[in-house]
């Protein structure tokens, strides 16, 4: 005969033991789907890179020959030390499909417009540009090149940078945006010593904050820089965007216009590496003070916040520093075709040292998706 209280006794330590296993069962239930999407998760980002066109190229450029030949009347025939390559939407989109590129987001280069003396003659070069730049490239009904342009525009801005100019900067800057439907802004790091920072560029900043846009800052050759004997994109384009980064910083650039996104060419210069060091003035303000300078707070979060391209930096040695400073979706792909065509000799990878940074996952965020996630007009045109 059964004993009530040995049954009762051990029903219940059977009910203390189920409860406990409850915990346990959830816990490996966890343990496991955590595991598998760990697997998952290994499993894209170890697998292979998409085969044909993917990549979306943010730094490049173009030179029409409408505005080789002005350039030419005016007695520039180089950028940088390079002289101006050749191009046109031919030879990009060969570029492009010898090396997986999809579409090119091409601007202008250095010297912009800053060579051409009359206030007038800059706004009517600025807006040729433009125009080509939408209704040619960008919004083109040639069959053969759609899809594959987007455009950052280009303001009317001479050298020294002056309020006149930016004035027409402005009305530029708006008819890019809402009736060219441009992917952008482009501006020069800085404008015959002028930098971003300055005054001067207020009413520019105001209506790109406004608008919210993506503004490419490329590099462009110093006043009065130590002469070694080597063209200057080698390394005064690259100190360049640097003064132009913090320049902003200090000037109070990022935090009064915060709707402005930022794409600094060529990882951002030196930047990455420097961006502690150039920012020790905000972390102790009270030196900043003593000299006079703004300074309120730890400077990382903005630098954190800029975007940064690859051209001529795919090597782990800028990208690690990039992506320690501003993580993986921070950083978009970028050739600087057609300058850098001597670097493209063949067909393949164009940039197979990234492999030495990212996963093959984190490298189809850099190559692609990042920049569709920063574009969307552009990524509505492709579909994507």
């Amino acid at each position: 005969m059964n004993d009530p209280q040995s049954d009762a006794s051990h029903g219940m330590r059977r009910r203390r033991v189920l409860k406990a296993a409850v915990p346990l069962s959830v816990a490996a239930t966890a343990l496991s789907v955590s595991s598998a999407r760990a697997q998952s998760q290994s499993t894209a980002d170890n697998a292979p890179l998409p085969s044909g066109s993917y990549r979306i190229d943010v730094h490049c450029h173009i030179v029409p020959d409408f505005y080789r030949k002005s350039l030419a009347a005016n007695g520039i025939v180089e950028s940088g030390g390079v002289p101006f390559p050749a191009w046109s939407p031919t030879l990009a989109v060969d570029f492009m499909n010898r090396y997986g590129i999809q579409t090119q987001v091409v601007s202008v280069s250095e010297p912009g417009v800053m060579y051409l003396s009359s206030a007038d003659d800059r706004v009517a070069m600025a807006r040729r540009l433009n125009d080509y730049m939408s209704k040619d490239l960008a919004h083109t009904d040639a069959a053969r090149l759609a899809g594959r342009f987007g455009a950052f525009a280009i303001l009317p801005i001479g050298a020294p940078a002056s309020a006149q100019d930016v004035a027409a900067a402005v009305v530029e800057v708006k008819r890019a945006v809402q009736e060219l439907r441009l992917d952008g802004i482009g501006i020069l790091s800085s404008y015959k010593g002028v930098y971003l920072g300055d005054p001067v560029f207020e009413p520019l900043m105001k209506v790109l904050d406004d608008l919210g846009v993506m503004v490419f800052i490329h590099p462009t050759t110093p006043q009065n820089y130590p002469d070694l004997n080597l063209p200057p994109f080698l390394y005064e384009f690259t100190f360049d965007t640097t003064r132009a980064l913090v320049n902003m910083l200090y000037k109070g650039v990022y935090k009064r216009y915060p709707n402005i996104r930022w794409l600094a060419a060529h990882a951002g210069g030196t930047l990455p590496y420097v961006s502690f060091r150039t920012s020790l003035l905000t972390i102790t303000p009270a030196i900043a003070q003593t000299l006079g300078i703004a300074g309120a707070d730890d400077s990382s979060p903005a630098f954190r916040k800029l975007f940064y391209d690859t051209a001529l930096s795919p090597a782990p040695q800028a990208m690690k520093s990039v992506r320690e400073l501003a993580g993986t979706r921070h950083i978009l792909f970028a050739t600087d075709w057609p300058f850098s065509s001597a670097l493209f000799p063949a067909t393949g990878d164009p940039a197979p040292q990234l492999d030495e940074t990212f996963t093959s996952g984190d490298r189809l965020k850099v190559e692609r998706s990042n920049a569709l996630a920063q574009f969307p007009a552009l990524a509505k045109r492709l579909g994507a």
